[in-house]
């Protein structure tokens, strides 16, 4: 037997043994009873049948410059060589009941195009993307579910209260309360997450969940709404082979209720491979074969490239992406690539436009979304913000009320008070109010600044499904925080007030823990607006350690005589106001005080230490100055979260 006659016995044999398995391990909800029964909720049809359609799309990047410092002049790029191009002409429909699976090595392109397919992708994206022969709008975003590869969830949150929470921020407002729950908890038991309902969802450095459960719990969220649409990046990643196949035969099931599927998967089993309706080759951009996986081995097969030995076709597919035959021939991969690219030009590009151009865009359009139906939020703002407040509070009362947060404070409070125990000297009293006035500018500045980089991803991720307004996420974010950020500084004034001696009256003890309630707030929206604008912890955490240390230096105690050049610091400056303000709670212009001049007194408003804050000078004028900080630094942390939060 010849080489030629061996290669087509064995792709015949692949064919067919192919073809057993596509028909053995076709899901049915009967026989997986994960999936439920055919009545279950996630499982009906979908609301309007999608037509995905893409035509010639290509996108470019701009290359990232250089890192470094060269005294040599840069050369001037040229016009072509000043973008990347990272798809070159992808074109391709998908029905509804179909999965299309987009296969490709590392770095071809396929998260890329299926965020441009799924109305995520900005920048320099040309060619043609319709949906029901309509572009991209906020209607069809509500109509459509996206799981990122990264399951991004909240760990400490149950999987049951991660889809509640989803439900009611998701659903629209015709269904009660009640009718939401419930559409979560259908979702959990058709997803076969029943057993772990009530476990946390986890983290790297806690133990929650597995794998396989996280991402049902990620595709259950989208789920929810019972999208027409749905994307998926990577599904299967990372997990066992029993589960990626649980994992794709629901997606399977899901189809048969007229939904358009579309995922990316790195290199599927070949009963995984069966299961698409669709597959889309991808190779550095350039698609390679576009049409039914059944097809896929026969079609290479007869541009010239068969498997030598019998084997799992996206193996096969991935070889050739990587520009390996699989034969003893040493072909240069590039050569091969070029080949397979002319290739698919020649023989499929042409019958996929015309297919393309043949559907008749009137009868699609008919079928499309109704934008009627849909509003722009699914919930009023109100209820918005009150449900991420709670989900906001569950989630971290963790981190907020931990031991060593609580630890903290109460060592630095016993320690503070240990040092100034029922001090008399005025020089000693003022020191601990400028500490006090210092102490409570970092604490809260550093605890805020990780407060929005930690929320990047989540944030991105649901702002760009629709969830809900930045304004709603960002007003229960901050007043979330708010009773911790509170109690601990009331705590530490509590404790170090009376150990220090200070004065006894409750208008002082008041005014001196207002101003240090008013100093935390202050300084918490300064590191709110740090955090927004760099969005990295580790910038973040320096640039806020250089503006405090400016700040305490500009406080009029360590410098008194602070020269004109640099002066001006000291009007911006938190502490400066905090400092002057807690001298006003404890000191009046006419006091006195035992000193060593000549008859043993001395006003208190002469103390170096005071004079230069100005004793019962602008006191208004500071507590106007730090209001409007308050105000500000929150503006400008929201400004700088429309950023990150800013979607199509």
């Amino acid at each position: 037997m010849s080489a030629t006659d061996q290669r087509e016995a064995t792709l015949r044999n692949t064919m067919e043994t192919a073809t057993e398995m596509a028909d053995i391990e076709a899901p049915t909800t009967q026989a997986n009873p994960q999936l439920g029964s055919h009545t279950s909720s996630i499982f009906k049809k979908a609301n309007r049948p999608v037509t995905l359609k893409f035509e010639n799309v290509v996108y470019k990047v701009k290359p990232a410059r250089k890192q470094g410092f060269s005294l040599l002049k840069p050369k001037k790029q040229k016009s072509d060589e000043s973008e990347k191009i990272i798809l070159k002409g992808v074109t391709g429909i998908v029905f509804p009941g179909e999965v299309l699976a987009m296969l490709g090595p590392s770095g071809s392109g396929k998260t890329t195009l299926l965020t441009a397919l799924g109305g995520r992708l900005g920048g320099h994206l040309g060619g043609t993307i319709t949906y029901n022969a309509k572009p991209f709008s906020n209607a069809m975003k509500r109509n459509t579910g996206f799981v990122t590869q990264d399951d991004i969830l909240y760990p400490h949150l149950t999987v049951t209260e991660t889809l509640v929470f989803t439900a009611l921020l998701r659903l629209p407002r015709t269904l009660t309360k009640q009718e939401k729950i419930n559409q979560a908890e259908a979702v959990i038991t058709q997803l076969g997450l029943t057993k772990c309902k009530n476990s946390i969802i986890g983290g790297v450095h806690l133990r929650g969940i597995s794998g396989g459960e996280r991402k049902r719990v990620s595709i259950g969220q989208e789920m929810l709404i019972n999208p027409s649409l749905l994307f998926l990046d990577e599904p299967t990643s990372g997990l066992d082979s029993t589960t990626a196949q649980r994992i794709v035969s629901t997606l399977w099931e899901l189809s048969k209720g007229g939904r358009t599927i579309v995922m990316t998967i790195h290199q599927p089993s070949s009963r995984l491979f069966y299961l698409f309706h669709k597959v889309l080759l991808l190779c550095e951009g350039n698609p390679l074969y576009f049409g039914k996986g059944s097809d896929a081995m026969s079609y290479f097969s007869s541009v010239g490239f068969s498997p030598s030995v019998a084997m799992n076709p996206s193996d096969f597919l991935l070889d050739l992406a990587n520009g390996i035959t699989g034969d003893d021939s040493q072909a240069d991969p590039a050569t091969v690539k070029e080949s397979l690219v002319c290739a698919f030009k020649t023989n499929l590009l042409e019958s996929l436009k015309r297919e393309l151009h043949e559907l008749n865009d009137d009868d699609v359009a008919s079928s499309g979304v109704d934008h009627k139906q849909f509003k722009r939020w699914a919930i009023p703002w109100w209820e918005q913000f009150s449900v991420l407040l709670k989900r906001g509070l569950k989630q971290r009362k963790y981190e907020s009320f931990s031991g060593l947060k609580v630890g903290q404070v109460l060592a630095v409070a016993l320690l503070t008070g240990a040092l100034w125990w029922k001090s008399t000297d005025l020089q000693d009293q003022v020191g601990l109010l400028f500490f006090s006035s210092s102490f409570w500018g970092f604490f809260p500045l550093f605890q805020a600044i990780f407060t929005f980089p930690a929320e990047k991803m989540m944030l991105h991720k649901e702002r760009s499904s629709g969830m809900y307004k930045l304004s709603s996420f960002f007003m229960a974010r901050t007043v979330g925080d708010l009773p911790m950020e509170l109690v601990l500084p009331t705590v530490f004034i509590i404790i170090t007030y009376w150990m220090a001696g200070l004065k006894s009256t409750a208008l002082n003890f008041f005014s001196a823990l207002s101003v240090i309630l008013l100093c935390v707030l202050v300084c918490q929206g300064l590191g709110l607006a740090i955090g927004a604008f760099v969005m990295d912890q580790k910038s973040a955490t320096t640039l806020g350690s250089v503006i405090m240390l400016s700040f305490l230096l500009a406080g009029g105690f360590y410098v008194r005589h602070v020269p004109n050049f640099i002066s001006w610091i000291k009007y911006i400056s938190i502490g400066q106001y905090t400092y002057k303000l807690l001298l006003e709670s404890q000191y009046k212009v006419g006091e006195t005080y035992p000193c060593s001049s000549g008859s043993g007194v001395c006003l208190v408003e002469d103390h170096p230490a005071i004079k230069k804050a100005g004793l019962g000078q602008h006191v208004i004028l500071s507590v106007v100055a730090l209001l409007v900080m308050l105000v500000g630094y929150r503006l400008l942390a929201y400004v700088a979260l429309m950023r990150v939060g800013r979607t199509k």
